[in-house]
C-alpha cells in the first residue's frame, strides 16, 4: 500500500525537464525579427518616399521659399534683400486696393460656384433623367446634342474666351450691343458693358459662369449615371415631380460630386486671373472687377516688388485653403455621407 501510494505522485508529476530557451511556448520564447526583404524595401522607396520627395521639393519647398520672401523687401532682380518681418502683411491691411480685390475675389468665390453647380446640375438632370414621365427613366429627347454643345465652351482656352467676349461686349463693335439694337433696344447702341460698374463684375461672373458649365455638366451626367434607376421610378411612382426629384434625391446621391465640384470652381474663381486680364486687364471701372492675382501680377512686374506681391500670394494661398476647409466643415455639418445613406 505505501508503495503503490508513494509511486503515484512519481506518475502524475514527472521531473522537470530543462528547456532550451527560444524552443518552447512560454516566458522564455522569443519574437523573431521580422527581416525586411529588398522586394520591401524598394516598394516603399518607390511608393512612399519618391513620391514624399517629389511632393517636399516641388511643393512644400517652393511654398516655404514663398512665406520667406513674403517677409522680405525683395525687388525680385538682385540677390540683396532684408528681412522685415510682418510688415508686408501689415501693410496689405491699409491697402484700399488689395481689400477692394479681396472683396472682389469673395464676392466670385461665392456667386461662380453656386451659380455654375446649379446650372449645371439643372442640364445634368435634363439630359439623364429628365425625358418623359412615362415608360423608362431616360432625358429628353436630342440629349447627346445638348451634352456635346454644353461642353464645348470648356475645350476653348480660357485666354481665347477672355479676348473673344472682350470683343462681344465691345461698345462700338460687339455683338452683343449689336443684337440688341437689332431687336430694338436702341439705348444699348453704345453701352459699355465692361466700362460700368453696374455690369462689368456681371458680365465677367458670365463669361467665368459660361466656359465652365459644360465640364461639370458632364462631371454630374456621370455622377447620375451611376444612380440605380430603380430610385427614380420609385419617385415618379409616389408622385414626385422633377423638381422635388432633383433636389431630395438626385443633389444627395451625388453630393460627393457636388462638394468637389464646389472646390474646384471656389479656387478657379478666388484666382480668375485671366479671365479677368484679358477682358479688363486694369481692373474695371473703379477696381471694379480687380482680383487679387491682378494685384499680384502688377504689384510684382509692373512696380518691381516681389516681397510685397509675394506676401498677396501667401494671404491668396491661406484665403483658397480656408475656402476648401469650410466647403468641407459644412459638408460635414449637414450631414455628408449619412445624407446621402438616408435618402439611399
Amino acid at each position: 500500500m505505501s508503495a503503490s501510494t508513494s509511486a503515484a505522485p512519481s506518475d502524475a508529476m514527472p521531473p522537470a525537464t530543462a528547456r532550451r530557451p527560444g524552443n518552447g511556448s512560454g516566458p522564455a520564447r522569443r519574437r523573431r525579427r521580422r527581416q525586411i526583404s529588398f522586394d520591401k524595401a524598394s516598394f516603399f522607396a518607390v511608393a512612399l518616399f519618391l513620391p514624399l520627395a517629389v511632393y517636399v521639393v516641388f511643393v512644400i519647398s517652393p511654398f516655404a521659399q514663398a512665406v520667406y520672401f513674403s517677409m522680405t523687401d525683395w525687388s525680385g532682380f538682385t540677390a540683396d534683400m532684408a528681412f522685415v518681418g510682418l510688415d508686408n502683411f501689415a501693410r496689405l491691411l491699409g491697402d484700399d486696393k488689395f481689400l477692394r480685390a479681396a472683396m472682389n475675389s469673395a464676392l466670385l468665390a461665392v456667386v461662380v460656384p453656386t451659380v455654375t453647380i446649379v446650372i449645371a446640375i439643372a442640364v445634368a438632370t435634363m439630359v439623364t433623367v429628365g425625358g418623359a414621365t412615362t415608360g423608362g427613366v431616360r432625358g429628353v429627347r436630342g440629349a447627346g446634342f445638348y451634352r456635346v454643345v454644353s461642353f464645348f465652351p470648356y475645350c476653348v482656352p480660357a485666354i481665347v474666351i477672355g479676348l473673344v467676349w472682350a470683343q462681344v461686349y465691345d461698345p462700338s463693335r460687339g455683338l452683343l450691343n449689336g443684337v440688341l439694337t437689332g431687336i430694338g433696344l436702341d439705348g444699348m447702341a453704345d453701352f459699355p458693358w465692361l466700362g460700368d460698374t453696374r455690369t462689368a463684375m456681371g458680365a465677367s461672373m458670365f463669361v467665368i459662369v459660361w466656359s465652365f458649365v459644360g465640364f461639370y455638366t458632364v462631371l454630374f451626367v456621370a455622377a447620375i449615371k451611376g444612380v440605380p434607376g430603380e430610385i427614380y421610378e420609385a419617385a415618379r411612382l409616389d408622385g414626385a415631380g422633377r423638381f422635388r426629384t432633383a433636389v431630395s434625391i438626385t443633389v444627395p446621391l451625388i453630393r460627393d460630386n457636388v462638394r468637389t465640384a464646389w472646390i474646384y470652381l471656389g479656387i478657379a474663381a478666388i484666382d480668375s486671373f485671366v479671365y479677368m486680364q484679358a477682358m479688363n486687364p486694369g481692373g474695371g471701372p473703379g477696381y471694379s472687377t480687380f482680383v487679387i492675382s491682378q494685384d499680384l501680377y502688377q504689384t510684382a512686374f509692373s512696380k518691381g516688388q516681389f516681397g510685397y506681391a509675394t506676401a498677396m500670394g501667401v494671404v491668396l494661398a491661406l484665403v483658397t485653403l480656408v475656402f476648401a476647409g469650410a466647403v468641407f466643415l459644412v459638408d460635414r455639418i449637414t450631414g455628408g455621407r449619412d445624407d446621402v445613406r438616408g435618402h439611399a
